[in-house]
């Protein structure tokens, strides 16, 4: 398993209380960059499975969480570390980026 889907039921337990850092891909079906970040979104998380957790949050399922956490625009993809958000990014950025970021909260 390499990402999992992230709800406002199980943002707390799989988020919040995650003993690794986690990133959280806010995201919509309809979205054009969201689909060309999400294959990068995949890739990262295999390749870091078991040092960072990747979660994806469908925000026309899961509006209170985008609310709570203001996503304004998608994709946006935030990082939490000890339960804390710790960074963000928002719109579709290439692997590099993406990866540059994961390696701030490992």
């Amino acid at each position: 398993m390499s990402e999992i889907t992230i709800t406002e039921q199980n943002f707390e337990s799989e988020v919040l209380n995650s003993p690794l850092p986690v990133m959280v891909d806010f995201w919509a079906v309809w979205c054009g960059p969201c689909k060309v970040l999400g294959p990068i979104v995949d890739e990262l998380a295999t390749e870091y499975e078991g040092k960072l957790k990747v979660g994806k949050v469908n925000v026309d399922e899961n509006n209170m969480l985008a609310s709570r956490f203001n996503i304004m625009s998608i994709p946006t993809l935030k990082f939490f570390k000890d339960g804390k958000m710790v960074g963000e990014l928002i719109g579709a950025a290439p692997k590099s980026t993406v990866e540059a970021e994961i390696k701030k909260y490992l």
